[in-house]
């Protein structure tokens, strides 16, 4: 049976954490950042880990990881 493909939009946005959950980016940082506050910018730094309900597409989408 041929290895499975991996989904490569998904592959570059998520990644594993080490207990097994998957870790991503925030969004709203690209452009338009002149309105935004400060505060508002540091916070949409930081990574996050996916919601509960979206593991197991993700799942899916990443066989290997």
């Amino acid at each position: 049976m041929p290895k499975m493909k991996s989904n490569r939009g998904a592959a570059k946005r998520f990644s594993r954490t080490g207990g097994g959950g998957y870790k991503r980016k925030q969004s709203h940082m690209n452009h338009i950042l002149t309105k935004k506050t400060p505060k508002r910018k540091r916070q949409l730094r930081s990574t996050l880990q996916i919601a509960d309900s979206d593991v197991k597409a993700v799942r899916q989408m990443l066989p290997y990881s």
